[in-house]
Parts: C-alpha cells; structure tokens; sequence
C-alpha cells in the first residue's frame, strides 16, 4: 500500500473516530448507520445549515454528498468524459439544498435532491481513460 493510501486510510478512519465520539447521541446513531439512508423527517430536525460544520449532523451529510458525488463523478467520466465540478458544491448551496428539499420532504431521502442536483448541473469535459476503474468500465 502507498503512503499515499495509507495516510488517505488513516485521514478517514480519524474522522470517523471523532465523528463517533465527539457527537452527540443522534449523530452517533447518524455515523454508524450511514447519513445516506437517513430520513429527511431525521435530517430536517437535526440540519441547521446556519451553524455551517459547528452543526455534527451538517457535517456528516456534507461529506457524505462529496463521497456520493465524486463517485458519481467517477460514472460521468466512465460514460461521456465529462464531471461536475465539485468545488462549487461547496456548505454554502449543499446545505441549504437538503435542508429546504427535506422540510418540504420528510417522507423521502437526501439522494433525490442530490442525483437531481447532479443531472442537472453543468458538466466540464475531462480526459479520461475509459475502463480506468474496473468496476465503472461497461463490460465490452
């Protein structure tokens, strides 16, 4: 393994220590389950986007939309050698779009306004090698 990867492995498993101690008992619960399969009903109750990342469950849905959306990166690049820029997805448009589409969504999930805010979102063209990651590439 790289030091690369062995620093990128250490960085994570850092902060999901201090995700799951630091937090308080419904973020601890929102860290082991998995932010992605909370309710919006959850969400909204917990999301105060004003408090920015001093807000643990701001955080954890953050962070969690930049994983699910560089892996979705990853399809768009496989597909049509194109990705969505994510430094303009940044707390400021992330936050408040899941607050707001959860308020008026308490039955529904966070991943519907995400892949909506991905399809819909301008594409940059990139340089990429298709079938550079093998569980992405079509199977030709």
């Amino acid at each position: 393994m790289s030091a690369i990867n062995r620093i990128s492995y250490g960085l994570s498993a850092v902060a999901a220590c201090f995700f799951t101690f630091a937090a308080p008992a419904g973020a601890q619960q929102l860290a082991t389950n998995g932010i992605g399969v909370a309710s919006c009903e959850k969400l909204a109750k917990d999301m105060k986007p004003e408090e920015g990342f001093n807000n643990v469950t701001n955080s954890l849905i953050f962070y969690w939309v930049q994983g699910y959306m560089s892996a979705a990166n990853i399809a768009l690049l496989e597909g049509d050698s194109q990705y969505v820029d994510l430094y303009l997805m940044n707390e400021k448009k992330i936050l408040p779009l899941i607050y707001e589409f959860c308020q008026k969504n308490p039955g529904k999930k966070p991943i519907s306004v995400i892949d909506q805010l991905i399809e819909d979102s301008d594409k940059v063209e990139g340089k990429w090698k298709s079938g550079t990651v093998p569980w992405a590439a079509d199977d030709d």
